[in-house]
């Protein structure tokens, strides 16, 4: 990937887009139809992330990461004990689209 810093900021998942092979996240300024709960992250340039899974009553529950991007475009969430949460193959990325494999 050529312009890692297009990935800093919060995206969130866009379901509505996703195909049976890609999932789509969005800034999360995207207008967004209704929902019953949206996950996504938050990558800072430091490194720091905050992670955002749907609590029990479909709200939002964020939780505390670190994020690496490798040079095959494999985006990696790390929980404080240093394990893998979530690991994207990142597809394509702009400012207002994330795409990864599923």
């Amino acid at each position: 990937m050529s312009e890692r810093a297009v990935l800093h900021g919060h995206w969130m998942h866009s379901h509505e887009e996703d195909t049976d092979t890609e999932r789509v996240y969005r800034p999360a300024t995207w207008p967004f139809p209704p929902s019953r709960g949206r996950t996504g992250f938050d990558l800072r340039p430091d490194h720091r992330c905050t992670g955002f899974g749907i609590a029990p009553a479909d709200g939002v529950e964020a939780y505390a990461a670190t994020w690496e991007l490798d040079d095959d475009d494999r985006l990696t969430l790390y929980d404080d004990g240093r394990r893998a949460v979530q690991v994207m193959q990142i597809v394509s990325v702009d400012g207002d689209r994330l795409v990864v494999r599923k």
